[in-house]
């Protein structure tokens, strides 16, 4: 039996040929030897067949191709390969272009990476008006640039400057934005009029050149020679370092093939991309992204956590107690999916300022051209506001939004149940309590499930699920259903103190709290922060928390720990949250001051810190700050992988990235001592642990990695 082919080619009465991608057995169209060996076959058909006339590429499935096969890209093992991967697609290409024939991609779907520059290497390009559909090259979000030309086609169809922004960024376009740039030369309402307006362009065009291989071409806005674009290029290093601290090499060679691209003519320019598309594939940085962003962001999202055996079951009604800024969110996120919700509160007007929050998204939204108030008001009639728990009949979820204190907590559980059907899910929004513990007032603790929610809630795109000791294996699938159906990411953990997130979290803040205790200057903390790749500095994030939250969970955990006899060590960065947020009151950024002191949108350091705590003489250098910050979160990364808080490797890492931010260059908080070698990482560690604290001892397990080569991998 012969294998279906992913390309099949229809012939009409004049001659155009219509392309219809569709690989067997995939979601999506990628670009892989599948794929790219049958369009090899077009290619050639086009060249030498005098009955095709012209080409109309598009897709058989909803998407057109939405890039490189990532597996493919990350079994590459010498630069050699990767640079004659680049080539042999560049190659292709420029035999279409060159060919003398019309082809144009009728674009039906999403079209990102190398799916789009296969669209770019087209003579026209006409793209379907549907919400879904996005156009990018978003490759540097993985650590790479564009390897089949889209560095040198971009800028000479939108000129140097617009593809910069594009290309650094990772945009990804809707298909009116692609029409005003100038990136489709039309839209189409509908797959026949894209067709046909496609059909159309190569009729009316027989013999296409394109613009960069015409005599006399130049790049709109100028080359790379041309003053307002040279001015441009030797300020956009400092701006790019500005937000990336030089921790993703990808944005400067990025930059690299716009202006040394800028200089040459297209084919030398597309060897030039060729080379440093090697040098992002072979980089560190890269392996780290792809492995964590791409392989283990996929596998939790096809519910490698989820138990298996259970039917999907989506969330119809749910129910939010509580309406301030936690509660506010996951009715939006929620109402936003689709699903009916009840917002309660303890008076209406608290629950009408939750859902006010909602509309003053929405309305956000709509002055940016990004929603309608037709939108915004079906979504707003999906939350309803109140203050009586009768209301929460027919609500299959519960999510708790609450104060942290357990009488709270307790008392909102026991009457929540007094309504709800017997097989409704209860969940706590808690951080840092115990789901074990909280479900001690429930009737039916298999029920009963944590659903940590991060803040903004519209913004971040994670959701820690919190399985407690009797939670059972359904009311764990019906979380993580919930979480995929609102459009988050779920990581699954066990129940501990501090859970992992807020755990781990808490590490980095009390690290740079610990070296203000000791009298390195406050500038030097926060500037080793934000070099590591963290997206806040320590101090400055603390304020964001606020030093009352940490404060009150320090105490409640001392308390814990007291009533089960188990010893309290204090981290030395309790005593400096202690002295400038009890002593003198600074509780952070919702008073206007804390480490900071806040003057609307602008802070400055509070400047008592260096007469708190004088600056010591003798300052460390920045990479042992930066080391102090980074390791301190992988070691209880380690720790709590190792005690089974955590149940993969994949939600270890990407909880890590999506939960607190940790330098996603570095792959997330195992993945950062897989890519040091657990050898040095233990090394280097106990380097610490002898100047500051035994906080530092490496964790057995990474101890165990050092002496026997294993790494953090999950089971395939």
């Amino acid at each position: 039996m012969t294998q279906q082919s992913a390309i099949t080619v229809e012939i009409d009465a004049d001659g155009i040929g219509l392309v219809t991608i569709d690989q067997v057995g995939r979601a999506m169209n990628v670009l892989n030897p599948d794929l790219m060996t049958p369009f090899a076959a077009v290619v050639d058909r086009l060249e030498k067949e005098d009955a095709i006339k012209s080409l109309v590429l598009t897709s058989g499935k909803s998407t057109f191709i939405v890039g490189a096969d990532i597996d493919q890209l990350t079994a590459i093992k010498s630069p050699e390969e990767a640079f004659r991967l680049c080539e042999d697609m560049k190659a292709l290409l420029r035999r279409i272009e060159k060919s003398g024939k019309p082809v144009v991609a009728a674009i039906n779907g999403t079209a990102l990476g190398g799916g789009l520059e296969i669209a770019l290497a087209c003579h026209a390009r006409f793209a379907l008006e549907d919400p879904a559909l996005k156009l990018g090259l978003p490759e540097v979000k993985l650590g790479l640039l564009p390897g089949g030309g889209g560095t040198q086609r971009l800028p000479r169809m939108l000129g140097i400057q617009k593809s910069f922004e594009l290309l650094t960024q990772g945009t990804e376009l809707r298909a009116a934005e692609a029409k005003s740039l100038g990136l489709v030369n039309d839209t189409a309402a509908s797959r026949e009029e894209l067709l046909q307006k496609s059909r159309a362009w190569c009729r009316a065009n027989p013999h296409p050149v394109q613009p960069w291989d015409k005599q006399g071409f130049r790049i709109p806005g100028g080359d790379s020679k041309s003053p307002a674009i040279a001015q441009l290029l030797s300020i956009a290093p400092s701006m790019a370092n500005a937000k990336s601290h030089g921790n993703y090499p990808a944005i400067n060679y990025i930059m690299s093939c716009l202006f040394e691209g800028g200089l040459l003519d297209f084919d030398n320019a597309s060897q030039v991309e060729s080379r440093y598309f090697v040098a992002c594939v072979m980089s560190q940085e890269s392996k780290n992204m792809i492995g964590t962003l791409w392989h283990q962001l996929n596998a939790i999202k096809k519910g490698r956590s989820r138990p298996a055996g259970i039917a999907p079951r989506k969330v119809a009604k749910v129910a939010v107690l509580g309406a301030g800024m936690m509660g506010a969110g996951i009715a939006y996120a929620s109402a936003k999916a689709g699903i009916d919700v009840v917002l309660l509160d303890t008076t209406i007007e608290n629950a009408d300022k939750g859902k006010a929050y909602s509309q003053g998204l929405l309305d956000k939204a709509i002055s940016r051209g990004k929603s309608t108030p037709a939108k915004r008001d079906a979504l707003l009639a999906k939350i309803t506001p109140t203050t009586s728990y009768d209301d929460l009949k027919g609500c299959d979820l519960v999510i708790e939004a609450v104060f942290e204190d357990r009488e709270i907590k307790a008392a909102c559980t026991q009457k929540s149940e007094a309504v709800i059907a017997a097989d409704a899910v209860y969940a706590s929004n808690t951080s840092t309590l115990p789901i074990t513990g909280l479900a001690k007032a429930s009737s039916r603790p298999a029920n009963f499930i944590g659903l940590h929610f991060f803040s903004p809630v519209d913004k971040m795109p994670l959701v820690e699920i919190i399985v407690g000791a009797q939670t059972s294996d359904e009311t764990l699938a019906r979380g993580f259903d919930y979480v995929l159906q609102i459009g988050k990411t779920p990581i699954v953990v066990n129940d501990s103190r501090g859970f992992y997130t807020s755990r781990v979290f808490a590490t980095y803040l009390m690290e740079g709290l610990a070296m203000l205790g000791e009298g390195v200057h406050p500038r030097s903390i926060e500037v080793a922060g934000t070099k590591a790749g963290m997206p806040m500095p320590p101090l400055a994030l603390q304020d964001e928390v606020s030093l009352s939250l940490p404060l009150h969970i320090i105490e409640q955990t001392n308390k814990d720990l007291a009533a089960e006899g188990k010893p309290v060590t204090e981290h030395p960065g309790e005593a400096v949250l202690r002295t400038v947020g009890a002593t003198h009151g600074r509780v952070g950024k919702k008073i206007g001051k804390g480490f900071y002191d806040y003057n609307g949108k602008d802070k400055t350091l509070w400047p008592e810190l260096t007469k708190l705590y004088p600056t010591a003489a003798e300052q460390p250098a920045q990479q042992e700050l930066i080391d102090r910050l980074m390791f301190t979160q992988a070691n209880e990364a380690a720790r709590c992988y190792e005690e089974k808080v955590v149940r993969s490797v994949a939600d270890c890492n990407i909880g890590s990235i999506f939960g607190w931010g940790f330098a996603p260059f570095q792959g997330g908080a195992l993945q950062f001592i897989n890519a040091i070698g657990a050898a040095r990482f233990v090394e280097r560690s106990r380097e610490l642990a002898a100047r500051y604290g035994e906080r530092f001892t490496p964790a057995a397990i990474v101890v165990k990695q050092a002496a026997d080569g294993g790494r953090f991998e999950d089971a395939a």
